[in-house]
């Protein structure tokens, strides 16, 4: 896979609508074209003291922010026509769905989404200490240093899904 857009949300509560950031990384011809990373104005806008402790967003950081509807206008036509790509995309995909769904917008029929999650336990098995990001990226050569940052994670789902996919 050498055209792809590899996303990651992080999310403020225990609801798939809650993006609070995302990350989007583009790749084209297997070189990243383009880097995309917005706090985004969660729904509900409250935070789950677990869900910050891992990205350390809070709502003051993001009740300035833009809603997704309006974020996603400017994400859109950049990934027109890319497979969308995830580290436990279930995940993604499901707040992707979501958020679309609370802002009564029609989800896409083209997004298809690949986890490289998943792709890493079916072609490095045991190879790997386990299959999280952070260890697969740095099978790959990529040190993650920022994980749970939309941005950082979007970066090593891009390297592995170039290793993988």
């Amino acid at each position: 896979m050498t055209d792809f857009a590899a996303i990651d949300f992080e999310t403020a509560n225990k609801y798939p609508t809650s993006v609070c950031s995302v990350g989007v990384v583009i790749v084209r011809k297997g070189v990243i074209v383009e880097e995309i990373y917005e706090l985004i104005k969660p729904v509900p806008n409250w935070y789950f003291y677990a869900n910050s402790r891992i990205h350390g967003l809070r709502k003051r950081d993001t009740d300035t922010a833009r809603p997704f509807n309006e974020v996603w206008q400017k994400i859109a036509p950049k990934i027109v026509g890319l497979p969308l790509v995830a580290h436990n995309s279930r995940f993604d995909e499901g707040c992707l769905k979501a958020s679309f769904a609370a802002y009564k917008m029609a989800y896409p029929k083209n997004y298809h989404f690949f986890c490289t999650c998943e792709a890493a336990r079916k072609k490095l098995g045991e190879e790997v200490e386990n299959h999280r990001l952070p260890t697969v990226a740095a099978y790959f050569g990529y040190h993650l240093e920022n994980h749970h940052h939309a941005l950082a994670d979007a970066e090593a789902c891009a390297v592995i899904a170039q290793n993988l996919l």
